[in-house]
């Protein structure tokens, strides 16, 4: 009896140079292989011998990629079907993962090279490989989505990082600017940070860095941020 192939992606977000980008890997170039020399979500099958769950089948394929072990990593969804692989009826459980540029150390797999790639300027004429566009795409909705009412764009951050540091990557993310008042007053009141001591930002004045008081889950704010007054 054919069995459906079982796979982990995994969309990976930073912030870098300005923008938010996301983690793509180039499939191999190779006679067998679906979708040659495509870019594609990193991922991969699931080793019934090593993943004890999808979510440790996630993990093992970041670690592989970026050499981060314990990043934020939420589940997005399950896509399926007889057409998404030319090897046969497959189903993916994607994840996104939020990393900061810094932290992470881009590895080679299975000769696959990886790149960050912005995620409003993708390869022109290049489709990503198997239907990872959609994934892509329903990760951004998620993110963006959720942005409005968490803490999520923090884990972008290097720590320690600022407050005006913090409203930048949320402006990044949500690709609007945020009211600077209301957010450093919210942004205190959730209660999601940790003073760190006053930093050397370049500026006349020190300002005071934070970190996350928890890494393992996002804060919910009870409404979403305001855009700057014009």
């Amino acid at each position: 009896m054919e069995r459906p192939l079982t796979t982990v992606d995994v969309v990976i977000f930073t912030v870098l140079d300005g923008q938010l980008q996301v983690l793509l890997v180039r499939r191999p170039d190779g006679p067998e292989e679906p979708f040659p020399n495509a870019w594609a979500l990193p991922g991969g099958f699931v080793d019934v011998r090593r993943d004890d769950s999808l979510e440790s089948c996630a993990r093992r394929k970041l670690l592989a990629k970026t050499g981060v072990s314990s990043p934020y990593l939420e589940q997005l969804g399950s896509w399926g079907g007889r057409a998404r692989d030319p090897r046969g009826w497959s189903a993916t459980h994607a994840y996104f993962a939020l990393l900061p540029a810094d932290c992470v150390q881009l590895k080679q797999e299975e000769g696959k090279f990886a790149q960050w790639h912005p995620v409003n300027e993708l390869p022109p004429g290049q489709p990503l490989a198997f239907d990872h566009a959609g994934i892509l795409q329903a990760a951004l909705e998620r993110l963006r989505s959720k942005v409005e009412y968490t803490s999520l764009p923090a884990f972008l951050l290097p720590e320690p990082f600022t407050l005006p540091q913090l409203q930048k990557v949320y402006e990044i993310v949500l690709g609007r600017p945020v009211d600077k008042s209301g957010f450093r007053t919210r942004a205190l009141a959730a209660g999601f940070l940790d003073e760190q001591g006053l930093l050397d930002v370049g500026s006349p004045r020190p300002a005071m860095g934070y970190r996350l008081k928890d890494r393992a889950a996002a804060v919910y704010f009870p409404r979403p941020f305001s855009p700057r007054s014009s």
